[in-house]
């Protein structure tokens, strides 16, 4: 009935650079510098990701090297003091590593980032092989999406099936991503239901429902 959401194996960048665990530190620093990225995924074996090492695994390194930290800080922050000392990719990353499937829609990434506060994630099979990697920026993609695509969408697949007999036809209009359905309609209990699934459009910013019930009034004239 409705269109099923984006997943993130519509955006994620599949060349991806990563280096083993045996990787050395100013390597690390010079394939994020000619890569442009913040983060390379950690990989053994055949693939499969162990760990991520980021920008601010490797500034532990410049933090510490003038300093000589007190015992409170040894005790309070003594993961970063040992990164700080870090020769290799294995000393410097994050283990293990948090990842995302490539079936996994854009939600369930954004969620993950958010509550994990990762910019960018490895994308791995069920074996845990390296696919490729998304990025906050990669998930931002679907807000590209053109208003005239997204109206289309909301008509077909769900103002047809929700509303199939309204009072009057209803209409789509939407700017800058901001969806507004208007017009009357029989049962103004799926107003809610619609703006729930308007809002799960992919691209969509939000939505204004003008929907109304009874009939229109007669022209008076």
């Amino acid at each position: 009935m409705f269109g099923s959401p984006r997943i993130v194996s519509d955006v994620m960048t599949h060349t991806v650079v990563a280096v083993g665990r045996d990787a050395p530190f100013k390597e690390i620093v010079e394939l994020m510098g000619q890569w442009k990225v913040s983060a390379l995924p950690v990989l053994e074996g055949e693939g499969r990701v162990i760990g991520v090492v980021s920008e601010a695994d490797l500034l532990h390194k410049e933090e510490f090297r003038d300093s000589d930290p007190d015992r409170f800080t040894q005790r309070d922050r003594l993961a970063d003091l040992a990164k700080a000392g870090g020769l290799t990719a294995a000393d410097l990353m994050n283990a293990p590593a948090i990842t995302v499937h490539a079936n996994a829609t854009l939600a369930q990434a954004a969620r993950i980032m958010a509550q994990r506060k990762v910019k960018r994630l490895p994308v791995v099979n069920a074996e845990g092989l390296l696919e490729g990697v998304v990025s906050r920026a990669d998930l931002l993609k679907v807000f590209l999406r053109g208003d005239d695509d997204i109206a289309e969408e909301v008509r077909r697949e769900i103002v047809t099936h929700l509303f199939p007999a309204p009072v009057e036809p209803i209409r789509v209009e939407v700017t800058e991503g901001v969806v507004t359905l208007t017009g009357r309609i029989r049962d103004t209990s799926l107003v809610p239901v619609a703006a729930r699934l308007v809002r799960a459009v992919e691209g969509v910013v939000d939505v204004q429902c003008d929907l109304f019930s009874g009939v229109p009034r007669s022209d008076p004239r």
